[in-house]
């Protein structure tokens, strides 16, 4: 303890009198609001005039994202600066957290070792195990304040006031608050129903937004007060998008891309290769924040981070240059899907890998809130445009989007012969992509939680050839079923029970087209020794061939012994409860195996069921 306390005191030493430019840190971080909503990213948004102000002595990134839509999976690849599917912490909530490898640390450990104190007050929300010394304290009474003298400091406020559970008031609640922000006059997304109802909930988060600026400028007044504005770099952000219907949890920009201020004080203007005062349309992602502090504090930057700075000394000039990003987007709490996305300078393009998967799947905590509810039930009265109903329909297997003509993504122009040459572009970063990390949700997350958790990054360098594989067989979805036909008969009669995963997944996504596989896969369904094979087989049969495959769903879930495999198979027979076939399904819980019925997960797709039935 002693010798840990005197090398401490060597670099405060170090860094008042060696580098007395070293900045102190600061992230001002508000949960689940986009940049839509805030009038100085967006002319629909509401005045923040402390964000505003911190504005003006700063940088505002006008694409800034985060890489997932939800806040684990986000805070996840901040910590580390390591895409999610990579090691596999893009996994909203699970019953177990990913053991980073020897080569990975969560950054603020580095800071640590270049003498900062580190403090977050107070949301972690990391789907991995985190080590003892990541923070000095972390916790609701977290503060700069407790620092040596003379340290600099890493601290992180953050925000709630804007979370998702804000908007779960009631109707009797609505009927007697009124909001701040005119209901009459405000914007309603294309792809909402305009109702009083949508009214009142996007007024309604405007206020919130309003609150949590000021919020944002007790912190900043705080900073004031003891004298540190001078000393200190701010970061805003939102920790992801809104949670507006179909904004959270989606990889709509809504749904990733964040408000982003920067404030550099003018003792250190040299350490931004963009002019105080202004914005820059540099596209910069959660991935590149742990690169970017690191940097500032004049620390190396391990090469086991996937992002790369954009302040501090010798930022590269392709970093400026920047014009893409990436996101992700899997199991959200009970809800899974397996969608990946690129935005490149105004085009937006999504990979959607299980296509038939539908958006509108339930999530019981997201239709908690009344305007999810609302357009579940207009959809159902028929009461929706065809944009606002696209949400309760099957997806495109690709979307594209020219999202500075098209904001809110609602004309996808992934069939436009115009951009057939871009599609193809897009096609083959997203395989580059996938390919090099390798994306581990290639495998079933339960496989992952049995063999990958322990060392998600040694896991994927051993299956990176199979992985390679995968994509391949998921790739048969972008051509016509005429020409995937044969390919997809071989994979399906496979010796590798993930390529005859894949290659069931792909033959759904063709629909009623690909029923002369249909012998095929019921012999799967009826004789493949995996579960999820059989789930997937039996899925396939209801889908393409429209057939009763209820009891098949009911009787997997009840031989699982692992609670994601038989969270897979709920998600399944939800989907074809409320969206193909409108089965009625009774499960007897008494039947489940003890570890599947007492996982949370699962109690909440039940949950559901048994109101439902």
């Amino acid at each position: 303890m002693k010798h840990k306390t005197y090398i401490l005191l060597l670099l405060l030493c170090f860094c008042s009198y060696g580098k007395a430019q070293q900045p102190n840190i600061v992230w001002i971080v508000s949960e689940d609001n986009s940049k839509h909503y805030l009038k100085l990213f967006n002319k629909h948004g509401v005045t923040t005039p402390n964000i505003e102000k911190l504005a003006k002595k700063g940088i505002t990134f006008t694409n800034a994202f985060s890489n997932a839509a939800v806040c684990s999976a986000a805070r996840s690849s901040i910590i580390t600066g390591v895409y999610g599917p990579k090691l596999a912490s893009h996994y909203h909530r699970s019953e177990k957290k990913i053991v980073l490898p020897n080569t990975v640390k969560m950054f603020p450990v580095y800071l640590q070792n270049a003498g900062y104190y580190t403090a977050n007050n107070a949301k972690e929300d990391y789907n991995i195990v985190k080590n003892k010394d990541v923070w000095d304290d972390s916790s609701r009474k977290a503060s700069w304040k407790n620092r040596a003298n003379n340290q600099p400091f890493f601290y992180v406020h953050n925000l709630s006031t804007t979370h998702e559970g804000s908007l779960h008031f009631s109707e009797e609640e609505m009927n007697s608050h009124k909001t701040k922000t005119n209901v009459q006059s405000v914007f309603v997304q294309p792809n909402h129903p305009n109702t009083k109802l949508f009214k009142y909930t996007n007024a309604f988060y405007r206020d919130k937004i309003m609150a949590m600026d000021k919020e944002v400028g007790a912190v900043i007044n705080a900073l004031e007060k003891d004298k540190l504005l001078s000393n200190t770099i701010i970061f805003y952000y939102g920790d992801h998008g809104g949670v507006l219907p179909n904004s959270k949890g989606y990889l709509k920009e809504t749904g990733l891309q964040v408000p982003l201020v920067v404030y550099i004080p003018e003792k250190y203007k040299k350490m931004s290769p963009f002019t105080i005062g202004t914005s820059t349309n540099t596209f910069v992602s959660f991935i590149d924040f742990s690169a970017t502090v690191l940097n500032l504090a004049g620390v190396t930057i391990p090469k086991s981070i996937d992002g790369s700075a954009f302040f501090g000394e010798s930022v590269k000039q392709k970093t400026i240059n920047n014009n893409s990003t990436f996101g992700y987007a899997d199991r959200f709490d009970e809800k899974y899907d397996m969608v990946r996305s690129i935005r490149e300078n105004n085009l937006k393009y999504i990979r959607n890998f299980q296509p038939f998967n539908i958006d509108a799947l339930m999530n019981n905590y997201r239709y908690k809130q009344l305007a999810y509810k609302q357009w579940s039930t207009l959809n159902l009265q028929n009461k929706l445009n065809p944009i606002q109903s696209s949400f309760f329909k099957p997806k495109m297997v690709e979307e594209l989007y020219d999202v500075k003509k098209d904001p809110y993504e609602t004309n996808n122009l992934a069939k436009n012969a115009a951009y057939k040459h871009k599609i193809i572009a897009f096609r083959q970063k997203m395989n580059t992509w996938q390919k090099a990390m390798p994306d581990l949700s290639f495998y079933p997350e339960h496989i992952l939680v049995e063999q990958a958790f322990k060392n998600p990054l040694a896991y994927g360098k051993k299956h990176q050839k199979k992985i390679n594989k995968y994509i391949k067989i998921a790739n048969l979805q972008l051509i016509p079923f005429k020409e995937a036909k044969t390919k997809l008969k071989k994979h399906l009669l496979s010796k590798d029970k993930t390529a005859r995963y894949w290659a069931l997944i792909t033959s759904t996504s063709f629909g009623s087209k690909a029923t002369s596989l249909s012998d095929l896969i019921k012999n799967i369904m009826l004789t493949d020794t995996d579960i999820v094979n059989k789930m997937r087989a039996a899925e396939f049969l209801a889908i393409a061939e429209k057939k009763d495959t209820s009891k098949n769903l009911i009787q997997l879930l009840y031989q699982s012994k692992k609670p994601k495999e038989a969270l897979l198979i709920l998600n399944s027979i939800v989907l074809q409860k409320d969206f193909y076939q409108k089965y009625t399904f009774t499960i007897n819980q008494s039947k489940l195996h003890t570890t599947v019925k007492n996982n949370m997960l699962i109690q909440e797709r039940l949950k559901y069921l048994q109101n439902q039935i």
